[in-house]
């Protein structure tokens, strides 16, 4: 009997355990998926055709409690629009100027910096004879009247590199000094700084990432992150690697694969204290992407899904405006004016998380 007894104990401990730990795998599970991938708010299409005409690979900016876009790319036989629209609330926009001073406009890097609009490099005349890329550096503080701050900046012509500000400085990383008639050898790493935009310092010749354009990069804490991109023509190649660096010259790999597919001309933004990857677009075979992912620290990437979202794009603008994360434009097949809005509370998501 004392056996039997025993072996009942047993059994009720043993079915006790297995369920207590099954409970325990069925939370973590739950967690995971809760921090991993999860669905969010639908996002909403503020406007379906703004008043600009549709494009892509526009500078984009968040200025004066106001949207803008400028310049861009219509077709690959014609040179680049040179118009400036602005936006109080994504829906209503107002052109600023028809024709800007600047002519390379398609692919260009833009950010805001010492409250001033900055358009640097870019791309003219698509594939028509006259096709130049530039290092010019332009600014404004109205988005009508432009200053040249460089004619000649200390780095190299080029089209598609990520910008960013940084330690109180602008900053430069890689790009390509030729869209469709370049090669490997057109393809940069090398870094670059400016506290003013006229006189740029070099923080490395090759930083640890492989030459790169149609890229991007942002700042999350004290780091400078690079990610994705690639080469277009006339080798395709694609990136899901991400980088850090505190200073510009020595980096970190924080992954060799992120799991968004590797993509050229996407777009990011930091939002609730964290980097995103928003669509873009892959070769072999031709794809657009409508996925959208998120980051606190480069290496775990989780994908935020929604029942409404925008069409697949690649080389759209995106913004962070009045507490939301904003897409707009961009090539959706065909070429968008679209303007969409994602209101994320701001305990969104879990507290643990956040402080990944």
């Amino acid at each position: 009997m004392k056996k039997k007894s025993e072996r009942l104990f047993l059994n009720r401990a043993l079915h006790i355990t297995f369920a207590t730990f099954a409970v325990v795998m069925l939370c973590a599970m739950e967690s995971s998926v809760w921090a991993d991938d999860r669905g969010g708010p639908d996002w909403k299409l503020e406007t379906k055709a703004a008043a600009w005409q549709p494009r892509d690979s526009q500078g984009e900016y968040v200025f004066a409690d106001k949207l803008w876009v400028m310049g861009g790319w219509f077709n690959s036989f014609a040179a680049p629009p040179r118009d400036v629209w602005s936006s109080p609330d994504g829906r209503n926009w107002t052109r600023v100027t028809a024709k800007a001073p600047w002519i390379h406009s398609d692919l260009p890097m833009s950010l805001v910096f010492q409250d001033r609009m900055w358009m640097m490099g870019g791309w003219y005349n698509g594939r028509l004879e006259g096709h130049s890329a530039s290092n010019q550096v332009w600014s404004s503080t109205d988005g009508a009247k432009w200053r040249q701050d460089a004619e000649r900046a200390g780095w190299t012509p080029r089209i598609a590199a990520a910008t960013v500000e940084f330690r109180g400085r602008m900053w430069i990383l890689g790009g390509a000094e030729n869209y469709y008639f370049g090669d490997r050898e057109s393809l940069k790493n090398d870094v670059w700084s400016s506290a003013d935009g006229k006189t740029w310092q070099q923080a490395t010749e090759h930083a640890g990432w492989s030459p790169r354009a149609y890229h991007q990069a942002a700042v999350l804490g004290d780091r400078i992150y690079v990610f994705g991109g690639g080469n277009y023509v006339p080798e395709y190649e694609a990136t899901n690697d991400v980088w850090s660096s505190t200073d510009g010259k020595t980096w970190r790999r924080e992954t060799a694969a992120a799991p968004w597919h590797a993509r050229l001309w996407f777009s990011t933004a930091v939002y609730r204290g964290r980097m995103w990857v928003l669509g873009g677009w892959s070769n072999k075979p031709s794809k657009n992407w409508s996925d959208v992912w998120h980051s606190t620290n480069g290496r775990d990437w989780h994908r935020l899904t929604a029942k409404k979202i925008w069409k697949e794009r690649h080389e759209h603008s995106a913004f962070v405006f009045q507490d939301k994360l904003w897409i707009a434009g961009g090539h959706a097949r065909p070429l968008s004016s679209e303007v969409w809005s994602l209101d994320l509370p701001a305990d969104f998501f879990p507290a643990d998380d956040r402080a990944r």
